[in-house]
């Protein structure tokens, strides 16, 4: 199927990242349509689900959680995987 379509001011960015990535702007365009419609089709997390990992209402801390608060982040959140 063929589409023509207007791209006004992302005919450049779409030139730029077809060179830097050296693929062709239909290879772009049909890279950029599968990533737009497999985001559309995954369930959108709740900001309670996107945090609930990081709350610590599980964990017992001793002492003044106020002041040691950078502390107890930094150790909860050293070792993830981004």
């Amino acid at each position: 199927m063929n589409l023509s379509i207007e791209l006004n001011d992302l005919e450049q960015e779409l030139n730029i990242y077809c060179k830097a990535h050296q693929c062709s702007v239909n290879e772009a365009v049909r890279l950029a349509l599968k990533r737009l419609f497999s985001a559309t089709v995954e369930p959108k997390l709740s900001p309670y689900e996107l945090g609930k990992d990081g709350f610590g209402s599980d964990e017992t801390h001793e002492g003044d959680i106020a002041q040691n608060s950078k502390a107890f982040l930094k150790a909860r959140f050293t070792n993830v995987d981004c």
